[in-house]
């Protein structure tokens, strides 16, 4: 706490000096009846006229004292803090061709890039983000929104497309982001793109899309997943129920790397799980935007908590004088 008028205490010196002036001084000037007899004074129970100007003197001390500290106005100190950070408008574009059910990662390709996209979420708590998910056409699971909750309930629903739209359009989903987020106001705009293939389906190129995203601003960030070599994948055998395969795992990295070096941003390879945390890792930190942190002090006044008091207090010492005590001045 603090005073806005701290000089107004000092005036608060007097009240102790008059205090002791009126009960050691001021006595002493008071008259006094000599009777030979207080037998009859004995039955009186109301108080003395001086018992009562001593009252009402109190009263009038309290009220000094409680208006010079509203004078001064005593007042709480707030120190408060407020943070700015730009919105960054992100877009996770998933793949989700049959290729991702491949189990070099577990419990398979995209439920592990789900599992991380997920964590990475939950790290962005202002930012918008949305899902695109592709295989051979591309379908927004959800739009741009800062509701994560939404999103990460959206995001646990996708699964590995059928196999009559399967095939791998990295193209097409790049240009479908691109359009989505062309609109948006926001000063950094990112694609985070996932996938396990090479572009086999769609009208455009990956490239040619990737120089529409660079037109508008937006930034690629690619994940190449998928050990190199062979990987298991799974079979529903007729006969002898699940099985695993080994196959060429066929990942078009040049392109990829291509798409987010014209766009400005970073191609990443995960061949485990552990490498996919750190790539998500990576992008969060890469891609936060600057806090602006302002600083102010907000004061509560509590100058009232005194004021009400005081004038309290005088209303009483003006009632005891005027209507019961009946003291004239």
């Amino acid at each position: 706490m603090e005073f806005a008028n701290p000089w107004f205490l000092l005036f608060g010196i007097l009240v102790p000096i008059i205090f002791w002036w009126y009960f050691n001084r001021g006595y002493r000037n008071e008259g006094t009846i000599q009777f030979s007899t207080i037998q009859n004074f004995q039955k009186i129970k109301q108080l003395s006229g001086t018992n009562k100007v001593r009252l009402l003197f109190f009263f009038r001390l309290v009220v000094i004292t409680l208006l010079l500290i509203a004078l001064a106005r005593p007042r709480a100190i707030l120190d408060m803090k407020e943070s700015f950070r730009d919105v960054v408008d992100i877009v996770i574009v998933l793949d989700i061709s049959g290729s991702m059910k491949a189990e070099d990662f577990k419990p398979n390709r995209l439920e592990a890039a789900k599992e991380e996209a997920q964590e990475f979420i939950k790290n962005r708590d202002d930012d918008r983000i949305g899902l695109l998910i592709f295989a051979g056409e591309s379908y927004i699971q959800c739009p741009s929104t800062v509701d994560h909750q939404v999103l990460s309930n959206l995001l646990s629903q996708v699964a590995i497309i059928d196999e009559e739209h399967d095939g791998t359009a990295i193209g097409m989903a790049i240009a479908h982001c691109v359009n989505r987020l062309r609109k948006s106001d926001a000063e950094s705009k990112v694609m985070i793109l996932l996938s396990d293939g090479s572009n086999n389906k769609g009208e455009l190129d990956p490239l040619t899309s990737a120089g529409f995203a660079k037109d508008y601003g937006i930034k690629i960030y690619t994940i190449g997943v998928g050990k190199r070599g062979k990987a298991p994948y799974p079979v529903d055998d007729p006969f002898f129920g699940k099985r695993y395969v080994q196959v060429d795992v066929d990942m078009d990295e040049e392109t990829l790397r291509d798409v987010a070096e014209k766009t400005g941003g970073q191609y990443f390879r995960a061949t485990n799980e552990e490498q996919l945390t750190k790539i998500y890792e990576e992008i969060d930190q890469l891609e936060r935007s600057e806090i602006e942190v302002t600083e102010y002090t907000e004061y509560s006044e509590l100058y009232a908590w005194f004021l009400i008091p005081a004038l309290c207090f005088g209303f009483l010492e003006h009632l005891l004088k005027v209507i019961i005590f009946r003291v004239r001045t």
